[in-house]
């Protein structure tokens, strides 16, 4: 279960509230992954230089309503007003491989970041997908500038040699402001027919749909039926097209699509593919837009998935587990075990995380697997953790492996409980009531007591 958001935030803060968005209160089962696309990020130069030290407020919000959640943000790529986050439930961490980002910048003819397209590819079960989120030319006459863009974004090459081209990969999932207008019909007739809910006598002047018929390189992406209203130009904080005096005219601007290679690959066959060929099945469940955000003059659009795949990796790389019961008292063990294949290094660690951890930095202590390791057989090492670096008011925890070679988290644990270190509480009550009493004014009041 795979939920795309594409949302232009216009430079905007985060709004109070993302729960329709990321659809949280569904009665449904809960997502697996989350890919959110923004564009006008507020990338004004004292936030964008402050956002490479830290994470931006985009990111921050979407953490801290995920996490608690049990989403991990797995990856994440910015180019100026450009930001793409992928989170994913922790289950799925040691069957993703190979995540690379990049980003195509064709703003002021390559020069300038204001536009382009920001990519996050992976292996996902030993199947390639690759994310990208675009942010294309605007105004009614740039369609062909837009579809240049874009053809330009499709040849968007990552780091390593063997990473295919992103219209190699298995799924390649395209959204963001793409800014295809509606052509030809005048904005009466346009508003009319949104009035009226006639959405389809719009369809066929659609710049998109229009450039789809044409244009080979875009006959092989597939999008849901447009049934929402379109999502520009919009007055803050309302429901109402734009009064201001250019009135712009509605448009489809934020749009979901996607590619299955093997789809294409077989197009020319008369028969539909076998269960055996047939490895990947991609279904849109929902693509609809959200009227009740209005922070700036786009409307979100979200598209859920559901992904059909044969694993092609089925077990982790790496199980792991503690030993024994856990305390903040004493030092603790660590037992794993490796696939004959896994390519180990000396730079691999495992990390002790609480349940609601962040990302893959937001470790509370680790352990190198080489350095910390007291034994070691053919069936599995054990490593230590000292007592001084465990949380001593214990709680909820997981430990992950993390492999060097592979960039990624390659095993997980189940959660686990650790004893708090109750001495060590004990002491810090009575030191703070002793600090309470000799507070001057408590001193008094103990007085006349």
């Amino acid at each position: 279960r795979l939920h795309i958001v594409t949302w232009n935030v216009g430079t905007a803060s985060p709004p109070p509230d993302v729960t329709s968005l990321l659809q949280l209160n569904s009665l449904g089962p809960a997502m697996d992954m989350y890919a959110i696309g923004l564009q006008e990020v507020n990338s004004r130069i004292t936030n964008f230089l402050s956002d490479l030290a830290f994470d931006d407020p985009w990111s921050i919000f979407f953490m801290n309503v995920l996490s608690p959640l049990g989403y991990i943000k797995l990856s994440s790529v910015r180019m100026q007003g450009l930001l793409l986050l992928i989170f994913v439930k922790h289950v799925h961490l040691p069957f993703i491989r190979d995540i690379h980002t990049q980003y195509t910048r064709t703003g002021l003819y390559g020069y300038w970041g204001n536009k382009g397209g920001v990519a996050i590819r992976m292996s996902l079960y030993g199947h390639t997908v690759c994310f990208m989120n675009c942010h294309l030319p605007a105004h009614m006459e740039n369609t062909e500038q837009r579809l240049d863009d874009f053809e330009k974004i499709l040849e968007m090459q990552f780091e390593e040699e063997s990473i295919p081209s992103t219209l190699d990969h298995d799924i390649l999932f395209w959204f963001g402001d793409l800014n295809f207008r509606i052509a030809d019909y005048g904005i009466h007739f346009v508003r009319e027919s949104i009035n009226n809910r006639r959405y389809n006598l719009l369809w066929e002047k659609d710049q998109l749909n229009m450039a789809k018929k044409k244009e080979v390189f875009l006959q092989d992406f597939i999008e849901g039926p447009l049934q929402f209203k379109p999502t520009y130009k919009f007055d803050l904080y309302s429901d109402v097209y734009d009064t201001s005096e250019k009135k712009r005219k509605p448009a489809w601007t934020d749009r979901v699509l996607w590619r299955v290679k093997n789809l294409c690959q077989h197009t020319s066959k008369e028969s539909e593919l076998s269960e055996e060929e047939q490895t990947i099945s991609v279904t849109l469940n929902n693509y609809v837009s959200h009227m009740s955000y209005g922070i700036s003059d786009h409307k979100p659009v979200t598209g859920t998935f559901g992904l059909e795949m044969k694993p092609l990796l089925s077990i982790p790389s790496v199980i792991l587990k503690p030993e024994g019961e856990w305390s903040a008292e004493h030092d603790v063990i660590i037992s794993y075990s490796a696939v004959p294949e896994f390519p180990s290094s000396t730079w691999d660690w495992i990390g002790l995380f609480k349940v609601t951890f962040k990302h893959v930095n937001d470790y509370v202590t680790y352990a190198w697997v080489k350095d910390d390791e007291i034994s070691s057989n053919n069936d599995s090492k054990q490593v230590y953790m000292n007592a001084e670096e465990i949380p001593n008011m214990g709680g909820e925890f997981v430990l992950c492996y993390y492999s060097n070679n592979m960039q990624s988290i390659v095993g997980i644990s189940q959660s686990f409980q650790i004893q708090p270190n109750r001495t060590l509480i004990e002491k810090d009550l009575a030191q703070e009531e002793i600090s309470w009493m000799r507070k001057p004014d408590n001193l008094e009041s103990h007085n006349e007591f």
